[in-house]
Parts: structure tokens; C-alpha cells; sequence
């Protein structure tokens, strides 16, 4: 059997927008982990924390958590962060989630990037490399951008990956049967997209094809969607519902290529005491999931 680790910030106040972690035996039901302090925060940068993405890299025997560096509680409106923001993500690394590295910033927007949103990674068994991609405004218009690295310190240059007629942001990235899913925010009818394609980063003519999604398609005010494989094969999309600050749903569904997510009956789910905001969902086992528990205690 397998379990979940969940990574994610809280409500937008001071001391909030650090990273905290809740655990799952079945991805559905979600028991939150240490108190009502952050179990990770950023000294580095503009000390906020945001979208943090959690992740294990199998051949350096580390996990890694990137996040958004963004701090919202001290000033400024969401025209001047992403025009003006950081060009950085915040880099955590650690051998056992237990015990983390001190942050540090690293650079990876380009020169006319107004910010690095939501940055998430996913593995490129190809190129040998982790493809990292983010959201950034470059001439008035939210683009995802991406790069490739094999330690989360040096990076290849970045470059345009995602370039839609609407805005785009809070992209995730999952591989199954031999295709990639996308699961992006269109910031500007905010909505969920769904697409896929054969490459992660598309050659010779070939593209991301989008998948209807009826759920999706006319679910208005969803963000961070993140995908995941359940104990019993079945794949769930979580999404915060910001606009209804309705925190997290779970959306379930038999086989990604058909993209039909429906919403399991409320009673089948718990997504913990605390309100989550966009993170991340990793896949750990039993034990380690018995260890951090007994390491960070439950939040009751």
C-alpha cells in the first residue's frame, strides 16, 4: 500500500504563506501535520511562500521542494507582483522530508519576465532531466515558460512552453500510457484545461491536443489542479475553488484520456482541519508516512 504527502501554503495572512504538509492513506481523506506554525519558511527573497511543488529525485536519493517566491502581506496589487515580481524560485532539498537544507533562490525567468509562478517539475526519462515550467507575464500576457536541470541548481536556459490565445498559469503535469496530461488554469476564463500528447515537449509538427472535459469546461474559479493516481488505479484532480474560497475538491475519474472527472460524494472525502491552497501531492509509503507523523505531530 502507499500513502500521500500533501504540500501546500495556507490562507493569505502574516505567517501563512510558508509551506505545510498533511498526510493521506488513501488521497482522499487528509490528517494535517504539525501545529499552527509553518513547518517550513523563507528567509531568502521576498520571504513569502507560495504554490510550494514536492517531489523525489530517485537517482540523487533527495526530496525537493520549489515554490514561489511571493510575498502578498506586505503591500502591493496582483498587477505590480506579476509585473514587477521575483524572476526566482525557492529551493528546499532534504533526504528524509524530516530534516531541509537551508532555502535558496534560484534564477530562472527571463530578462522580461514581470514574475515565476506555480512552478511545478515532472521527470524527462528522454533527455535524463527534470523539466521544470512556471508562469510568467512577459508583455502583458501570462505564458508558461520551462527549463531542464538535473540538481535544481544549474539550469538550461528558459524557454516559451506554453503559448494559448488566453492567459495561462497553474500548470501541472502527470504521464500515463504512454501520453502526457496537462492540467492548466486559463487565467482568463478561469477554467481547468485539460490536454495531451506523446511528448513533453512537442517535435516535428506534433502538439498538445485538449481533451473535452464537461466537468472541467464549465467549472468556473479552479486553480492549482493537481493529478494524481489513487490506491485503486483511479486517477484524482484536486483544485482549490478561490473564488468561492471553498478550498480543495477532489474530482475522480476511471481513465485520463476520456477526462471524465466527476465529483465523489462528499461524505468520501476530507481534505483536513486546515484550508489548503496550492501545493502539491507526492506519493510515499506507509512507513514514511508513519515517520512523519510521529516526527511533525498532528495538528488536532
Amino acid at each position: 500500500m502507499a500513502s500521500y504527502l500533501f504540500a501546500h501554503f495556507t490562507e493569505t495572512n502574516e505567517d501563512k504563506e510558508s509551506v505545510w504538509f498533511a498526510v493521506s492513506g488513501d488521497g482522499l481523506n487528509w490528517t494535517d501535520l504539525g501545529s499552527d506554525e509553518p513547518l517550513l519558511y523563507s528567509s531568502v527573497g521576498t520571504t513569502g511562500i507560495r504554490d510550494p511543488f514536492i517531489l523525489y529525485d530517485e537517482k540523487r536519493e533527495k526530496y525537493v521542494i520549489i515554490a514561489t517566491d511571493l510575498c502578498t502581506t506586505k503591500g502591493g496589487s496582483w498587477d505590480d507582483f506579476s509585473a514587477r515580481g521575483s524572476r526566482c524560485l525557492v529551493v528546499w532539498e532534504s533526504d528524509d522530508l524530516m530534516h531541509w537544507t537551508k532555502e535558496r533562490l534560484v534564477e530562472v525567468g527571463i530578462p522580461e519576465a514581470g514574475c515565476v509562478w506555480a512552478p511545478e517539475a515532472v521527470y524527462c526519462a528522454e533527455r535524463d532531466s527534470w523539466f521544470v515550467f512556471w508562469a510568467s507575464r512577459v508583455k502583458g500576457k501570462q505564458r508558461i515558460y520551462g527549463s531542464f536541470t538535473k540538481d535544481f541548481v544549474t539550469f538550461t536556459p528558459a524557454f516559451e512552453y506554453i503559448d494559448a490565445v488566453t492567459d495561462v498559469i497553474d500548470t501541472n503535469i502527470v504521464r500515463d500510457g504512454g501520453c502526457y496530461y496537462r492540467f492548466s488554469k486559463d487565467e482568463t476564463n478561469k477554467t481547468i484545461i485539460v490536454e495531451r500528447c506523446e511528448e513533453l515537449v512537442p517535435g516535428d509538427g506534433k502538439t498538445f491536443e485538449r481533451i473535452p472535459c464537461e466537468l472541467l469546461d464549465g467549472f468556473f474559479g479552479l486553480e492549482g489542479p493537481e493529478a494524481f493516481q489513487l490506491p485503486d488505479g483511479r486517477w484524482c484532480l484536486i483544485a482549490d475553488q478561490y473564488h468561492t474560497k471553498g478550498g480543495y475538491l477532489p474530482m475522480i475519474c476511471d481513465d485520463l484520456s476520456k477526462a471524465d472527472f466527476s465529483i465523489p460524494d462528499k461524505a468520501s472525502y476530507n481534505m483536513g482541519k486546515r484550508r489548503k491552497r496550492h501545493g502539491s501531492v507526492m506519493k510515499i509509503s506507509d512507513e514514511k508516512a508513519k515517520e512523519l507523523i510521529e516526527f511533525y505531530g498532528i495538528d488536532e
